[in-house]
């Protein structure tokens, strides 16, 4: 297995034992199972190499909302939208390893000052900790 960097701080992360595919596959599944639908889609090997001709792992960003979430986060912070949706980045890390993150919904919280968005980042960040944690069963 390839070391991965240790995670940023600014994000929920965990590695799974399955290759790409699969795992892009099931994290879908995963998120949908929390409530999150995936709004946007970038294949951001394909397009570097596309623009680039540039050639990175698989890796594909997943732009994922859960409305009432979103919602709630507007109604206490206008410009949240700037955060908005939640980034999960899935990326191969060798042919049977793979890495999936979400940034950490704390960091609207953080980022913003505003204490109004604890109660969104945490519901958020339940259901994305409990969307990796369920790649990993």
């Amino acid at each position: 297995m390839t070391d991965a960097p240790a995670a940023p701080t600014y994000a929920l992360t965990t590695t799974i034992e399955q290759p790409f595919d699969q795992t892009l596959t099931a994290t879908r599944a995963a998120l949908a199972e929390q409530g999150f639908g995936v709004l946007t889609e970038i294949d951001l090997a394909a397009t570097l190499k596309a623009k680039l001709d540039a050639d990175i792992a698989p890796q594909v960003i997943l732009g994922a909302c859960r409305p009432p979430l979103a919602y709630a986060a507007v109604q206490a912070e206008p410009s949240i939208g700037l955060l908005l949706p939640c980034n999960v980045v899935v990326r191969a890390l060798d042919d049977t390893h793979t890495s999936v993150e979400a940034m950490d919904p704390a960091i609207m919280v953080t980022l913003t000052g505003n204490d109004a968005l604890a109660e969104v980042a945490a519901d958020a960040s339940t259901r994305l900790t409990a969307a990796l944690h369920s790649l990993r069963t």
